[in-house]
């Protein structure tokens, strides 16, 4: 089912976002630990592509055919940073084999001490979306960051390349991490404001291993609030306490968003079913299963 159809046809949507193994000794780990999410039957379930054309590219149409397989919508990622044309064709003619009706189309992180970028096929994420969206075969999302790219001289010009995704065919967003709801509530205005009326879905990160997150803070200059901030440093170097808050907190955040009418939440659970089980299980209440 398309992303585009689901975000219709319910209320509220609560989806995860699993990564493909590095390695093929992995994949049966990776295999199991997805197979118990999709037992908590979100409402789809997203991807990750391989950075900078690693070996588990090959493995995001798998388990994304595996999820499927389990009978939850997939979303795969595709990235086209140092791809050509015909490998990004190459790439949907195996998607579409795999059933997979939706992408998540982005540029990708340019590798260090890169040459010749003018000449890219692909420089931007709405070059791809093009592209994918001329096939009409699938529904198209991608990415956006309520407090700017990093690559962005301002939160305003990230939002004009956001519009230029939007018209190029993207049906749906989804958000960079962040953990200041007041920040995404900004952001949103700022997009429609703009002109900009496909969903948003929030991207939720519950903070589970404090190395990890200052690490993706620093590569995506997603900014903790100081309450937060401070927890993570007390509690950082104990790894039970720090999921307990962790968890406690992306929860609250689930919590206040749905109350102040964000119904489509995505969480990055890392491949790690009992995040998923823990945010499925404290907030059914208000992000209710749906049966196929």
């Amino acid at each position: 089912m398309k992303i585009s159809d689901i975000l219709k046809k319910y209320e509220t949507t609560l989806s995860f976002e699993v990564f493909p193994p590095k390695t093929d000794d992995k994949f049966s780990v990776v295999e199991s630990a997805v197979s118990e999410i999709t037992t908590l039957k979100p409402d789809f379930m997203s991807v990750t592509y391989g950075a900078g054309g690693g070996a588990n590219n090959r493995f995001t149409s798998a388990i994304a055919a595996d999820i499927i397989d389990h009978g939850v919508n997939a979303l795969a990622h595709l990235t086209c940073v140092c791809s050509t044309k015909e490998l990004i064709a190459e790439r949907l003619r195996e998607f579409e084999a795999a059933k997979i009706e939706n992408i998540l189309a982005l540029r990708g992180d340019i590798p260090e001490n890169a040459e010749n970028i003018e000449s890219w096929d692909y420089r931007h994420a709405n070059e791809l979306i093009t592209d994918i969206a001329k096939t009409g075969k699938f529904c198209v999302g991608a990415a956006c960051y309520p407090e700017g790219h990093v690559e962005a001289k301002s939160l305003d010009e990230d939002i004009e390349y956001m519009k230029l995704k939007a018209d190029a065919g993207c049906s749906f967003f989804t958000t960079q991490m962040f953990f200041d709801n007041d920040k995404f509530y900004r952001f949103v205005e700022k997009v429609r404001a703009k002109g900009i009326e496909q969903p948003i879905i929030a991207g939720i990160m519950p903070i589970i291993s404090a190395k990890q997150v200052k690490r993706s803070c620093e590569l995506s200059g997603t900014v903790m609030p100081k309450n937060l901030a401070y927890a993570v440093e007390r509690y950082g170097d104990r790894p039970e306490s720090m999921r307990e808050l962790g968890l406690a907190y992306a929860c609250e955040q689930i919590a206040d968003l749905v109350v102040h009418g964000v119904n489509n939440i995505h969480v990055y659970v890392m491949n790690r079913p009992e995040t998923a089980k823990r945010i499925r299980y404290d907030l059914g209440h208000i992000l209710p299963v749906h049966e196929c």
